[in-house]
């Protein structure tokens, strides 16, 4: 038995764009030393894995600047659920900047999520996200991710489809 779920599509661009919003929170964060500002990201980042990317509160400016720019629908878009999956990381990573904050390792604080910022801004400029691309392992903790954002259980032969594609 074969079971297929829908799987929402994004615009790469409003996900750079996100990711440099983000980036530069954090960085303004560690600049000024305000742990808010990255609690404020480490909370966006974990509402958009859980609900998906449309949430994430970083990103809702694109749909505005692409039809002020007069940009256009982009040339190709990807499905969401490898952005959702390092977002989930990024959140995780904030996580532990905090736990390490109230864990009186303070010192320490900032060096996750530095390392959320320096993705960040890899994604930005580059479009290369290594959370994305470590989803498309297929190794366990995607397959957990999986199970939880999409309530799929370990049906043999579930396959995604892209709405888009048929």
């Amino acid at each position: 038995m074969s079971s297929v779920i829908t799987v929402r599509t994004i615009d790469p661009r409003g996900q750079r764009f996100g990711a440099a919003f983000s980036a530069v929170t954090l960085l303004l964060g560690f600049a000024i030393d305000q742990p808010l500002l990255a609690a404020v990201v480490g909370i966006a980042l974990a509402v958009s894995a859980a609900l998906g990317t449309q949430w994430f509160l970083f990103g809702r400016p694109w749909p505005t600047i692409r039809r002020n720019l007069h940009l256009g629908a982009p040339p190709a878009v990807e499905p969401e659920l490898g952005p959702r999956f390092a977002q989930a990381l990024g959140a995780a990573f904030v996580a532990i900047g905090f736990v390490l904050y109230f864990g009186g390792i303070e010192p320490w604080f900032w060096t996750p999520i530095l390392a959320v910022a320096g993705l960040q801004t890899l994604l930005a400029v580059t479009g290369f996200c290594l959370g994305c691309r470590l989803y498309g392992l297929h190794w366990f903790l995607p397959a957990v991710f999986d199970r939880i954002v999409l309530r799929a259980g370990t049906v043999p032969g579930t396959r995604l489809r892209n709405p888009r594609l048929g």
